[in-house]
């Protein structure tokens, strides 16, 4: 049932509304029956409203790594119908927009592999509302060209000024030739074109750059900025980025800003949006330390002005809403994320949500229609994976769309505490634990689960995973350990791959600080990873290897000249070495150098289309700890992602992983 309720009386009705609706505990269930629960993608991948208000769309997973496109036509009656599956296991359906309220335009990711690397590439289509007449905007390979396009376009504007039917996209050019070696056409690189979503019909708005790597569309849907990357050794990136400008209608690029890239940091402003009525670009820039948000004039004279910064924490993200994305606010997280809006109106509006939704203080607007007199917005908390609503302006009604992951409604969750605690030299480390509902979080089997990245870090707010664990009885205590992004330059300090000591010793303070507060029993105590907090898990066992009792490994990195040599095809790969940096560390930092300091077992999983981290390095781990009599157990997922971006099988890793850590650790 839809529940609909006013704003202007919203504190009363939903004591009304919601009274009784709290979740329950779980009756009895085995553990397949919650890992499966748990393993299932969240309904709702992706949104989208139309331009009048009057459709939804979103993609939701579908079986065997599938995804299913969804219209809903709210001027009828309401019902969901599926118009478009993604059938293709190595083909991701990721998003689609509304171009028009008669065509739907959807990008689809996938991989292919050739030679033993795997080769990325993107593809967007525009689809009727019933799913008829699908037509392809990323152009097809020509026969003559010299090269395979991989980047299929992204879109840069939903509305282009003075167009019907048309978005704002880029191009990668291709050159071409006949017979012998005379090239038939020679452009190279990335342009802009208005493309007609319903003919597939092009024009071209900007020649193609071989420097290019993207461009910006103001919030009108004018072309306002590019992005150029000068090539470095060989094909590889180099370490400058370059931003450019030009006023409305003028075909000038103007230089703005120059951006240093290392292994730590971006030294310079990075715009990611520009206001027309201010003739402005927004953007993130170091402030004393930490990232800040910097505005900046368009006009060649305008000086830089700091927008909103703070000394604890980085103001990481824009908050941007609307078809074109214009900006209205800025957030940080400090214990939980908090947004603060540049637009009055819009802070009056969250302030009420706030006060509507107690029991879901994280909330985003996630869509809107072309006058914004109607949102999308998700609510969520720690405890509730969400639930999409749709606020009318006009009658000030909010109406339940359809909650987040519908598997997991009236749940009863492990409530996130924000905590810290402190690491041998006695530097308070944030991060947040998870008790079992009703536990009173004394001698309880735990887990020390480090974030991936390590350029990242956890925040307050639902965690498939960690409730996955709570729910099987586990304590979770997730360490946003020295490296993590999100806490200043000086946390992040030489990444968690070059300075691996300060944080893996960070990970390993956890699981003591588990033990000593009388929190984890020292004999049931578990360290599990994704990605680099899976690298984190097993690195673990080369600093301290009587700590853990059992390590469980997910897509992980584990040789770090492999993972340079593993980024050697690809145009990253100067990013990646310098990144990774040369010295001791290299070798010291690699778990699979160090399988004869493992004392305690390991699981390992990994996807073989993992694009992030190379099924190899798993496979090299395991034959390692295997050579030197260390006991280890790994499954591969083949044709999965580093996501592992399928249902069936993340029911199955969570069930496996569960039946790994009871026979280790006990009841």
């Amino acid at each position: 049932m839809n529940l609909r309720f006013s704003l202007a009386t919203a504190a009363s009705v939903i004591a009304v509304a919601v009274a009784g609706s709290f979740p329950a505990p779980v009756a009895a269930e085995t553990l397949e029956e919650t890992a499966a629960r748990f393993g299932i993608r969240q309904t709702v991948q992706q949104i989208s409203l139309s331009p009048s208000g009057q459709k939804i769309a979103f993609i939701e997973p579908g079986p065997q790594g599938s995804e299913i496109l969804n219209v809903i036509d709210l001027a009828g009656d309401g019902t969901i119908e599926p118009i478009l599956t993604n059938s293709e296991q190595r083909a991701d359906l990721t998003r689609c927009d509304w171009a028009t309220d008669q065509r739907l335009v959807c990008m689809i990711d996938s991989v292919s592999e050739g030679s033993g690397v795997l080769i990325g590439f993107s593809r967007v289509f525009a689809v009727g509302p019933d799913g008829s007449e699908p037509v392809l905007l990323t152009p097809p390979n020509n026969m003559r060209a010299l090269g395979y396009r991989q980047d299929g376009g992204s879109v840069l504007a939903l509305d282009v000024p003075g167009e019907d039917d048309t978005v704002l996209m880029t191009k990668e050019f291709v050159p071409e030739r006949t017979i012998g070696t005379r090239l038939a056409n020679e452009a190279s690189g990335l342009g802009v074109e208005e493309v007609n979503v319903i003919n597939g019909r092009r024009k071209k708005l900007e020649n193609p750059d071989s420097d290019a790597v993207d461009y910006i569309a103001d919030d009108t849907g004018a072309l306002r900025m590019k992005v150029r990357h000068p090539k470095g050794v060989g094909a590889n990136l180099g370490d400058k980025q370059f931003f450019y400008y030009r006023d409305p209608g003028e075909s000038k690029w103007n230089l703005l800003s120059e951006v240093t890239l290392d292994a730590q940091s971006a030294a310079g402003f990075i715009p990611v949006a520009i206001d027309s009525r201010r003739n402005a670009a927004f953007g993130f820039d170091t402030v004393e330390g930490y990232t800040g948000v910097v505005e900046v004039p368009l006009d060649g004279v305008g000086e830089p002005s700091i927008v909103m910064t703070r000394d604890d924490v980085d103001v990481d993200r824009l908050i941007r809403i609307g078809r074109q994305r214009r900006v209205v606010g800025a957030s940080y997280a400090t214990e939980k994320r908090a947004v603060e809006y540049f637009d009055a109106e819009l802070k009056t509006f969250a302030a009420q949500l706030q006060a509507a939704l107690p029991g879901k203080p994280l909330i985003n607007i996630v869509g809107a229609n072309a006058d914004e007199s109607r949102l999308l917005i998700v609510a969520s908390s720690d405890v509730d994976p969400g639930m999409v609503y749709l606020y009318d302006r006009a009658s000030r009604e909010l109406s339940e769309v359809m909650p987040v992951r519908q598997h997991l409604q009236d749940r009863t969750m492990g409530a996130m505490t924000p905590t810290s605690f402190p690491a041998a030299d006695g530097t308070q480390i944030p991060g947040y634990l998870t008790l079992p509902p009703g536990s009173d979080g004394k001698n309880l089997p735990a887990i020390v689960l480090p974030h991936g990245g390590p350029s990242a870090r956890d925040e307050w707010g639902f965690d498939w995973l960690v409730q996955f664990f709570v729910a099987r009885g586990y304590a979770v205590l997730q360490p946003n350990y020295r490296g993590s992004s999100g806490y200043g330059s000086a946390w992040f300090g030489r990444n968690g791959f070059q300075a691996w000591e300060t944080a893996i010793g960070d990970v390993n303070d956890a699981g003591r600080w588990l033990v000593a507060e009388g929190i984890a029993d020292p004999d049931r105590l578990a360290v599990v990873g994704w990605s680099y907090g899976g690298y984190a898990a097993l690195q673990s066992q080369v600093l301290d290897p009587s700590l853990y009792q059992a390590v469980v490994a997910i897509a992980p990195v584990t040789d770090l000249e492999q993972l340079r040599d593993d980024a050697r095809p690809y145009t990253s790969s100067a990013l990646v070495d310098a990144f990774i940096g040369r010295g001791p560390h290299v070798r010291a930092g690699s778990p699979a150098e160090h399988a004869d300091r493992f004392a305690a077992p390991v699981m390992l999983f990994h996807g073989t289309l993992d694009q992030n981290v190379a099924v190899g390095q798993s496979r090299l781990m395991e034959k390692r700890l295997k050579s030197a009599g260390k006991p280890v157990q790994y499954v591969e997922f083949d044709g999965l992602d580093h996501s592992l971006s399928d249902s069936s099988a993340r029911a199955d890793m969570l069930e496996q992983i569960d039946i790994f850590l009871g026979s280790r650790l006990g009841d």
